[in-house]
This record gives C-alpha cells, structure tokens and sequence, in this order.
C-alpha cells in the first residue's frame, strides 16, 4: 500500500523537487503553497492544495482537505520558507516576523495539526527542513538564520517528546542547491543606498547568489530524503551540501572564533570574477 506524504512549500525550490521525488517513488503525495490553486503549475501526480503556512484557517483547510484526498499522513514534510537580507539592525519587526512565521511557526503549526494524528497511529516521521544556517552564522541573513536556529532546537525537543508514541523527526540541512531560491528572496527595507552597510551588503549578496546559482542538484536532495524515508530508521540529521559547507560546520566550533570570524568575513567580501 501506498504510503502518504504531506509537503508544505512544494510550488518552487527544494519542496517542488521534494514532492516530485516523493512521486516519482510512489507517494501518494498532498502538496501544499500559496500559489496552488491560483492557477499557477502544479506537480503531476500530486493533489496540489492552497496552503498559507502564516494562516490558520488556511492550515486547517489543507489538512481537511488532505484527509480527504489521501487519508492520514505517515509523513510530513516542512518545507515552506523564504529569506530577507539585510543586516541584523536594517530588519523592520514586520520583517523579522515575516521570516519567523513563514519558516518557524508555520512548521510548528503544521506539526500541532498533524501530531495527533500520528499520535493516534502509534506512527510517523516528521522531516524539517532546516538549513546550514541553521548550524553558523552567514552575514546578512540574520533573520533566515534565526529562524533555521529556532527549527534545530525545536526539532530536537520534538524528537525527544515523540519517541514514546512512534513519532521519529529527521532535520534536512540543506548548502546551497540550484532551486529557484530568487522567488522567496527579498531584500530589507533598511538597506536602502545610504545605509553603511551597502557596500559590504553588495560584496556578500553577489557571493550569495552566486553560490545558489552554482549549488547542488536539488533533484539529488529530492532523491536522499526519499532514500533516508526509506530506513528502518529515520536519520536525525540530514545533511547535503558541498564540501567547503560541511567543512564550514566542521570549523565553525573546531577554529578560535576571531579566526574563523576572519575566514568567514574574507569569503563574504571577495569580489566576484
């Protein structure tokens, strides 16, 4: 029998390369975005279904909805989030909870409706996604960065609470993958052309797209996740990036920080050939 994924943020990026690989592996798959059902491009195979992870009633309606077309879930999946850059005193407080409930508290939303479900069972896997970021600190993304920080330990809290009813939690950490990321990426008021930050701003943000552009196949993320759900059991931790990523994690608590602190800067404000 088929088993039944549930995939929030699954229009674009690393969700729409989740939910196909889940397909693809014969998932009955509930795909939830903002866009779905606005007549945007939906995925082959999957219910695509309007889901707002910032709006309760809007949550409430994807999970009645998901019930109906495939049943209870064996998974779900988090994937819905999106980044402002700035430095950490440009962000507006409507900024700050833009990230935090699009990235955070909709996870933790779509967990408290789905939990009891798989409560009831007696099983489930919850997989987060959760990023790099979420492990160290990259220059202008502060508020992204806190919110993966918040997904960690929330996610690790919720391993330890759902181990006793079947419920395992996998964290994906994702580096950089060629996904279409420019679609949630905005950039904060505050840094408008005389803030002091500009320059460095400029130097960083080019490095940044630059390595988004040049990341991983997020089609091979799509596959792993598919491959750890696979498992007898559940991995805790998830992690697919590049070398110089994972080496960047390795150092980040091995290094002094004003050395590391150095390496870190110096690579944000290259200048790009």
């Amino acid at each position: 029998m088929a088993k039944i994924a549930w995939i929030t943020g699954a229009s674009s990026g690393l969700g729409l390369h989740t939910a196909m690989a889940l397909q693809q592996a014969g998932y009955q798959v509930a795909a939830g975005a903002r866009s779905f059902g606005n007549g945007k491009k939906e995925i082959d195979g999957c219910i695509c279904l309007p889901l707002d992870v910032t709006d309760e009633h809007s949550m409430d309606q994807f999970v009645e909805s998901a019930l109906a077309a495939w049943g209870e879930p064996d998974v779900l999946i988090n994937c819905a989030g999106m980044l402002i850059l700035g430095a950490c005193e440009s962000y507006k407080p409507e900024e700050l909870r833009q990230v935090m409930e699009t990235n955070f508290l909709g996870q933790a939303g779509m967990i408290a409706r789905v939990m009891p479900l798989m409560r009831q069972r007696g099983k489930g896997r919850i997989v987060n996604f959760s990023s790099i970021n979420g492990l160290l600190g990259i220059p202008y993304q502060g508020a992204y960065v806190a919110s993966k920080h918040a997904i960690e330990g929330f996610s690790e809290c919720l391993a330890l609470e759902g181990k006793a009813f079947g419920v395992e939690v996998m964290l994906v950490e994702p580096g950089d993958h060629r996904s279409g990321a420019k679609a949630y990426r905005r950039i904060s008021h505050g840094m408008g052309e005389n803030s002091p930050y500009r320059k460095d701003f400029e130097l960083a943000t080019a490095v940044i797209a630059h390595d988004e552009e040049n990341g991983s196949d997020p089609d091979a993320l799509g596959r792993k996740i598919v491959g750890a759900l696979g498992k007898k059991h559940l991995p805790r931790r998830l992690r697919v990036a590049k070398f110089d990523q994972h080496l960047a994690v390795f150092i980040h608590d091995l290094l002094p920080r004003w050395l590391y602190e150095w390496i870190l800067s110096s690579y944000y404000r290259k200048k790009l050939k």
